[in-house]
């Protein structure tokens, strides 16, 4: 094991001998679509029984359950990684911790249980995220203590989440700022858009999701001496496994939106990431679990770093994890076969392009947040899961997923293929 803090650079470290088995996640659904009714926990349920199942790996064989979520969105949001663990069949005697860096949370969840084998604290980690933003509410804060006549105040926590005080504007604005520094016009933001979309298609209709997708249908979750839950599906819907947000455009139909952040700016809702539901889970475990399953693990959980940078440029932060990932861990850029950055942003994922110098044809090469969506906490998983998948089929030895996060930073991790 390495590691490394530095106050300029950020925190890194290589692991030793760690590996992600396998995973699973929901379809995502678009914003009050057909998971709109769903809570996260029932969300993160449904995708960490797949991941164990997958995996190969008895829910009794976990030794730690490590969750995120960003919005509670659910009345039993408090108890969510708890409840997500028991009703997954992970013993009552296993602890249970949720993580939380926003947009890099999914990321934590697989940092946080690494770090737990390697202080031997667990072999074997479930890394689970979940989000509903359709269920985000609406609140009133301070109403225990009363109001003034007529002056209620209430909050859309979904927008909120969205905006940056710090900052000073709502994140967007944080792409257009990126766009402005590098020259990025709008019909280089629409044409990435719709590579997104493309390669998101093609990636569905040859049958690629199909192994990391959950099939999700009305039901009840029940474990030994607990209070059964129940999920319910919109009626009429059965065998739920559809990517909502992934759908055909053209440059077009792109071209004809107006900008949200800004009468100049170059961010639209066909160019920025789709607000969805959906949860992601993978099984991560130290050699000796990796060595006893009969399926061989999907990668080698090599390295992980965060950086941090100013809060109105943060849709940059993967390029100075990046750079840190690959100094630490003594790689080159060139030895990357394969990339996946999230696409908060179009603008945002052209500026990280820039300044890093990688081949577009080797990143997001089954589309993006632009096309599948971003559901906050499970972002950093699906991520995981998809180019772990990726780099087997392609048989690449390296491939790094990273994700910029709201307030400025950025989290990335390697992964190394072990069976080539």
């Amino acid at each position: 094991m390495k590691s490394l803090h530095d106050k300029k650079k950020g925190i890194a470290i290589v692991y030793d001998d760690i590996f992600l088995i396998s995973g699973a996640r929901t379809p995502f659904g678009r914003l009050a679509g057909t998971l709109g009714s769903v809570s996260p926990t029932d969300l993160g349920i449904f995708a960490s029984r797949a991941a164990l199942k997958k995996s190969g790996l008895d829910a009794a064989e976990i030794d730690q359950a490590i969750i995120a979520n960003i919005g509670q969105s659910s009345s039993d949001a408090y108890f969510l990684p708890r409840h997500i663990s028991l009703f997954s069949g992970v013993p009552q005697t296993v602890p249970s911790l949720m993580v939380q860096r926003i947009c890099g949370s999914g990321f934590e969840t697989i940092i946080t249980g690494a770090e737990q084998i390697t202080l031997g604290k667990a072999a074997a980690v479930l890394c689970t995220g979940a989000e509903s933003m359709s269920l985000s509410p609406t609140v009133s804060f301070g109403n225990r203590m009363g109001y003034q006549l007529g002056r209620i105040n209430f909050k859309d926590m979904l927008w909120e989440s969205l905006n940056d005080t710090a900052a000073g504007f709502p994140m967007g604005y944080t792409a257009e700022n990126i766009a402005k520094k590098h020259a990025i016009t709008r019909q280089e933001v629409d044409v990435f858009a719709k590579r997104s979309f493309d390669t998101a298609i093609a990636a569905r209709d040859k049958g690629f999701f199909d192994d990391e997708i959950a099939t999700i249908n009305s039901m009840v979750f029940e474990a030994e001496g607990l209070v059964p839950r129940k999920v319910r599906l919109p009626r009429g819907v059965v065998d739920f496994r559809t990517d909502e947000g992934i759908r055909a455009t053209d440059l077009q139909k792109l071209a004809k939106l107006g900008p949200v952040f800004g009468k100049e700016g170059v961010q639209t809702a066909g160019n920025s990431s789709s607000i969805v539901d959906g949860a992601a889970s993978v099984v991560i475990g130290d050699k000796s679990i990796a060595e006893s399953l009969k399926m061989k693990a999907l990668t080698k959980v090599v390295a992980s770093s965060t950086s941090a940078l100013d809060p109105k440029l943060m849709g940059l932060g993967p390029v100075p994890a990046i750079r840190l990932l690959l100094g630490i861990s003594g790689l080159s850029l060139d030895e990357i076969g394969l990339i996946e950055i999230n696409e908060a942003f179009g603008a945002q994922f052209i500026g990280c392009e820039r300044e890093l110098g990688f081949d577009r044809e080797i990143a997001n090469v089954n589309g993006g947040a632009i096309a599948i969506g971003h559901p906050l906490g499970a972002t950093g998983l699906r991520l995981s899961l998809t180019i772990s998948r990726e780099m087997n089929l392609r048989k690449v030895k390296y491939g790094i997923a990273s994700a910029c996060i709201g307030g400025g930073q950025g989290t990335a991790v390697l992964f190394e293929n072990v069976n080539i």
